[in-house]
């Protein structure tokens, strides 16, 4: 069952879900979801230092490179490119409640993407959310550090989750912080 307005601001005034720092409610919540922001640290791909993504292979996962901008710049996504980035917003989920990650019409209206596959955001997730941004316009668009990037929606679980995200052994992106890239290299087959 999805979360209502009265339902979200609810359960992050009692701390049942916990996004730090809080969203302005009056701005960011809307009848079934909530607006987060956009932090100002971004990763794009050096394509030129590696010649292709090999997940098995540390050595073959193409390097990032951090770009941080100001608060006042802008980061320009230019067409077809992909960048890493993050939300200033915490979130700690409890065990009975997942999130779904959705990107912005607004913002999806000028081609930009938020996630490519990972919208869901799983009961027991600790950590900032890190966007897949991608820009499917002809145009480059400027991003900015503090603007609402995307929303979550919440969904309550028929029954707590018997592992919770941090309960998993393979939790590889629990409390994460900023823009934390792959760590596909880390599985086991």
């Amino acid at each position: 069952m999805l979360l209502s307005d009265g339902d979200i601001k609810t359960a992050l005034l009692n701390k049942s879900i916990v996004l730090d720092p809080l969203p302005n409610f009056d701005e960011a919540l809307s009848a079934c979801s909530i607006d987060l922001r956009l932090h100002n640290e971004f990763q794009i791909f050096e394509h030129d230092k590696t010649p292709y993504i090999d997940p098995r292979n540390k050595g073959l996962i193409t390097p990032m490179k951090i770009i941080v901008v100001s608060e006042d710049e802008s980061f320009i996504l230019h067409p077809g490119e992909f960048a890493l980035a993050s939300t200033i917003e915490r979130i700690e989920l409890p065990d009975d409640i997942a999130g779904r990650l959705e990107g912005r019409s607004s913002l999806g209206r000028l081609g930009i993407v938020v996630h490519s596959t990972a919208a869901l955001i799983h009961p027991g997730m600790r950590g900032n959310i890190v966007l897949e941004l991608g820009n499917h316009s002809r145009m480059p668009v400027a991003l900015y550090p503090g603007m609402r990037i995307c929303s979550v929606s919440f969904e309550k679980l028929t029954s707590p989750a018997q592992r919770p995200y941090y309960k998993q052994k393979n939790a590889k992106y629990l409390d994460q912080h900023g823009t934390t890239g792959s760590r596909i290299t880390s599985e086991k087959e």
